[in-house]
């Protein structure tokens, strides 16, 4: 069952509970809704937590920049808990929430690894976006770096072996 087949009652009993669910790929509606329900539990309290449990094989990146630049936005904690399997852009989102509230389940499954990406047309153009994926992957890099506290050359050496 994803996020988007859950019942409106359940969300919405989820959500009185102050508790979001991530439980497919990050694309964009996916990550519109997650950074509405976020804005809208902030709004109704700015200062009491909000939970966000994890089971996504990731997906895209920009998509999911957009929630975790919210989760930083917000003046609400975020606390992060990955249930199942947070891999990829999941593993972000998990890294992003607030320190000290970060969870993985026992049996949850978290991997983190070099993004990718399909690139092709022009050599120009080729050029150009494969610039553009390294500047991206860059900064998943420094933003695992920044919330883990683990020095950015470690980071970068453990990304490279999906871990």
């Amino acid at each position: 069952m994803t996020a988007a087949t859950l019942s409106p009652t359940l969300t919405d009993r989820l959500m009185d509970q102050r508790i979001l669910f991530l439980g497919e790929e990050v694309n964009e509606d996916s990550a519109n809704r997650l950074v509405a329900q976020l804005l809208l539990l902030s709004a109704a309290d700015p200062l009491s937590d909000i939970t966000l449990y994890i089971n996504s094989p990731g997906g895209s990146v920009m998509a999911g920049l957009g929630v975790y630049d919210t989760m930083q936005l917000i003046p609400n904690d975020v606390a992060t808990v990955a249930v199942g399997f947070a891999a990829s852009m999941g593993q972000i989102l998990l890294c992003g929430g607030a320190a000290g509230k970060r969870f993985a389940l026992p049996n949850a499954q978290v991997l983190m690894h070099e993004g990718s990406a399909g690139i092709g047309g022009w050599a120009a153009d080729v050029e150009i976006q494969a610039a553009n994926l390294v500047r991206t992957l860059d900064r998943l890099r420094r933003i695992i770096a920044r919330h883990t506290g683990r020095p950015l050359d470690e980071v970068e050496r453990d990304v490279g072996r999906d871990r």
